[in-house]
């Protein structure tokens, strides 16, 4: 029986990191003499990490291979964006959704690809799918589910770039925006005043949401205006009329309506009802240019915006009668 130590166990080579960074070193070398004892001074620069090599050239062409592609797929998002805008039939929801999906598969066909030219296994992307379908799991869950929302946004079309909806705050407090732009995480909201919300996707599936140009972008504006009792209300509600039909961004059609809403303490009330199609551009501004000319318009025709007004009514009691009874002969002492 032979010694064990008379045969030594053979040593085992580290293996290449990336398989093709020694293809392309050979081919790199049979070409020119220059340039490939460039790449065999990066290669001899290299650790081993157990049974794997990796040298300072496996760095450089895995740079090289990952920088290409994403250009490249970059390159190719940007042209199909540029294609699908030259296509008339697909109207600006389908073309976004379009632009989604597509920029999806190029930049999976990018992995896949820049995967294949290094030559690294697939098998041994085992262990980090598992890793990575952990963090999806618990890091990355809202991430997926707000790109998940954002499709379905698209393609129901119940929410799209360009409508003007309803937004509440953390405090219940209202007010609308026009959407901007539908991204993978969130919608981009813009106010009146400029500001920009981000909504995330799930937050406009899950909660509900007022649409005010989904079906129809024609929306009813309310004016509440009060005159006095004592006023001719129909001359009032004329000029309530030709006070809403004036404003340039009141539609035509339907026209304005004037209701008699209620008999209030001070005045009688009415609601002016006007429409507009262009939400986006405000109500406030609406109101304020009806109020306005129907301001000098009463003052025209003599037409009172009351005050408040109170009946005071005092009981009588001895300490009040007292008082009056003193006043009263003060008042006539200072006569005398």
């Amino acid at each position: 029986m032979a010694d064990p130590e008379t045969f030594p166990e053979p040593e085992v080579a580290p293996t290449e990191a990336i398989s093709t960074a020694e293809e392309a070193k050979v081919a790199v070398t049979e070409r020119s003499e220059t340039i490939g004892g460039m790449v065999e001074s990066m290669d001899a620069m290299a650790i081993e990490l157990g049974s794997m090599r990796l040298s300072l050239w496996d760095l450089v062409f895995a740079s090289g291979i990952v920088l290409a592609v994403i250009l490249g797929a970059w390159l190719v998002t940007k042209g199909c964006h540029a294609l699908l805008a030259r296509f008339t039939r697909l109207d600006g929801t389908q073309r976004l959704l379009t632009e989604k999906i597509s920029t999806i598969i190029v930049w999976s066909a990018a992995f896949f690809l820049s995967i294949d030219l290094l030559g690294i296994d697939l098998t041994a992307l085992a262990v980090f799918s598992g890793a990575f379908g952990l963090a999806i799991g618990f890091g990355l869950q809202k991430t997926f589910g707000n790109l998940i929302a954002g499709i379905i946004l698209l393609m129901d079309k119940s929410i799209k770039p360009g409508d003007v909806i309803a937004v509440a705050d953390q405090a219940g407090n209202s007010t609308f925006g026009q959407i901007r732009k539908i991204g993978i995480r969130a919608v981009s909201i813009t106010t009146r005043d400029q500001k920009e919300y981000l909504i995330p996707n799930e937050n406009l599936m899950i909660n509900q949401v007022e649409n005010w140009s989904y079906s129809s972008r024609n929306v009813r504006v309310q004016v509440p205006v009060g005159v006095s009792y004592g006023c001719d209300i129909d001359l009032a509600e004329k000029l309530m009329l030709e006070a809403a039909k004036s404003v340039e961004r009141i539609k035509k059609t339907p026209p304005p309506t004037i209701w008699l809403d209620e008999y209030g303490d001070s005045s009688v009330n009415f609601i002016i009802h006007c429409w507009i199609s262009d939400p986006e551009d405000g109500i406030g501004n609406i109101k304020s240019a009806v109020l306005k000319k129907l301001w000098y318009l009463f003052q025209e025709e003599g037409i009172e915006i009351p005050f408040p007004q109170r009946d005071l009514n005092i009981r009588g009691n001895q300490a009040f009668d007292q008082l009056v009874a003193a006043i009263s002969q003060r008042v006539r002492d200072d006569k005398e």
